[in-house]
């Protein structure tokens, strides 16, 4: 672009252009030339603010019309819901900005101050789950049940005796022999040395027939109730300790897990997709992450009126997560439901997990797979729920459901998942991992009474929280090795023992476990008290 000249004026002709009348006479006001201020300012004289804005804006693109960008947006679709009650649209419903008040976790995730100020060693953590006060009500129930079976030969058990029983249990569970027959572990060539150093064989199946967990004679009246009443006292207490010892994270898995038992029991379920199959089913709450049992409830069957409950997917979800606020809810198809969403988002919770296809809440297109593609997906959203259907594979699709998800975000893999179905499948293995946990070291033996049964899950599951709480208090405990839980039991079943150990007076018949009695210091530097056990000894000749 050429600059046309510009001609600079001097002091004197700039004051005699602004004082000279003009041809009237009439003094003017002055104009001062833009030239000279386009000059000193090196400002284009044809510059025009308007076009320059404009060109500022786009950044040297053009801009594209609202009609135009509004025509490349794909069209909203309304989805309507099998009972007609729901309209749900394709559109997310996501407008960023802050956490909403359902994702805000305000207690700090792992052990609780009342739990790390309690826990000294590994024996101590255990004991967090299974304190004193539960021990000295097992032992009055069953020190009452042994004076009734054997009258006066009954010696009264203490907290020593009881603490050894439940460590050869564990320890039984570390050796993986919860299926080999208890007088093998006995054996003196083929068994453990500590099963024999710890007591005999007679008192275990002496301790193992007459254990009980409540009054025998009360027991019809309180059962008219209560289904449970053989161990609810026990089981009430523990429960309580669950919720008290640990803070879980913002991932909770609800979902149902099945104790295996054949023998005779009023609420025995059989779920054929579970390995055990019949069994007591229990409904579990646990965190995501470290697989803590934070919730348990025992399904007792129908009601005591006999009518089948309704919408108990639900009420068992808000019974797990009472005392929690801020969490996501992972769930399985029999929990979840559009009112269980909006019953969890009162409380400030969110869910997410599979529906089943034959809720009415659910429009017809999402769960037709007729003419879609594989790794298609197909999302819905409401003001508070969000719908996806995606089909892993032609002519099959999974119905996933959340209150946490606002908009339809889909992974960038092959299978392009959305994230709905990421989170839920990274969250859902919370319950089934503390079943494997349990499962590979439990101490559970054959038996036919029910009670017993439950009361082997309560050491199963107290002994992997416990463990779970020690290597979050001390994480550098035998760190770097793969079987850290196993040593965890072994070192806790010793534990338990070792007391016992100490007191015996008679030395057993083989040469290992004689020399696990003359030297206690193996476990434990305590010295071992003074007690007798004529009196226990005296049940050995009655035990069949």
């Amino acid at each position: 672009m050429s600059r046309r000249p510009v001609k600079l004026l001097s002091v004197r002709e700039v004051l005699d252009q602004i004082f000279e009348p003009d041809e009237e006479g009439i003094e003017v006001e002055p104009e001062i030339e833009e030239d000279v201020s386009e000059m000193e300012d090196n400002i284009d004289p044809d510059f025009d603010p308007d076009s320059f804005e404009t060109d500022q804006s786009t950044d040297g693109e053009e801009e594209i019309p609202e009609a135009e960008a509004t025509e490349e947006q794909a069209p909203e679709v309304i989805f309507q819901s099998k009972d007609g009650n729901l309209l749900w649209n394709s559109s997310s419903q996501d407008r960023g900005g802050r956490a909403r008040v359902e994702n805000v976790v305000r207690m700090t995730p792992g052990p609780t101050r009342y739990a790390t100020s309690h826990v000294d060693d590994i024996k101590s953590s255990f004991h967090l789950f299974l304190p004193e006060s539960i021990q000295t009500i097992i032992l009055e129930m069953t020190n009452l049940e042994g004076r009734r079976v054997f009258g006066d030969k009954w010696g009264d058990l203490d907290h020593v005796d009881l603490q050894a029983y439940i460590g050869l249990l564990i320890l039984a569970g570390v050796y993986q022999s919860n299926n080999e027959a208890t007088q093998s572990l006995w054996d003196a060539e083929s068994g453990r040395s500590i099963f024999r150093s710890t007591m005999s064989l007679k008192q275990f199946h002496v301790l193992s027939r007459v254990i009980r967990f409540d009054d025998r004679e009360s027991r019809p009246v309180r059962r008219r109730n209560d289904k449970l009443a053989a161990i609810r006292n026990i089981w009430d207490k523990w429960v309580e300790r669950l919720l008290l010892m640990y803070n879980p994270g913002p991932e909770v898995t609800v979902d149902e897990r099945l104790v295996r038992f054949r023998g005779r029991c009023p609420f025995k379920q059989y779920i054929p997709s579970k390995p055990g199959k019949y069994g007591i089913k229990i409904w579990a709450a646990c965190d995501a992450t470290s697989s803590y049992a934070w919730n348990m409830q025992v399904y007792t069957g129908k009601p005591t009126n006999g009518r089948p409950e309704q919408n108990q997917g639900m009420r068992v979800v808000l019974d797990m997560t009472a005392s929690l606020k801020g969490h996501n809810i992972t769930c399985d198809i029999f929990f979840t439901s559009y009112v269980l969403g909006q019953e969890l988002l009162k409380r400030k919770l969110t869910m997410v997990g599979r529906v089943r296809k034959n809720k009415p809440e659910l429009p017809p297109s999402l769960v037709s797979t007729k003419g879609r593609e594989a790794f298609s997906s197909i999302l819905a959203f409401t003001g508070t729920h969000s719908l996806v259907s995606y089909v892993p594979r032609k002519n099959r699709n999974v119905i996933l459901m959340s209150t946490l998800h606002r908009d339809a975000a889909v992974s960038t893999t092959e299978d392009r998942k959305p994230h709905i179905i990421q989170d839920y499948n990274s969250n859902k293995g919370g319950v089934d991992c503390l079943d494997k946990l349990t499962g590979t070291y439990t101490c559970k033996r054959m038996t036919a009474r029910w009670p017993v049964a439950v009361f082997h899950n309560i050491l199963d599951v107290s002994a992997c929280n416990a463990y779970v709480v020690w290597t979050a208090i001390d994480p550098t405990w035998n760190q770097g090795k793969c079987f850290k839980r196993r040593l965890f039991l072994a070192e806790l079943g010793k534990a338990l023992v070792t007391p016992l150990i100490q007191q015996r007076q008679h030395l057993p018949r083989t040469l290992t476990s004689a020399s696990l009695v003359r030297k206690p210091s193996r476990f434990s530097g305590h010295s071992p008290p003074t007690r007798t056990w004529a009196e226990k000894e005296k049940v050995q000749a009655l035990c069949p």
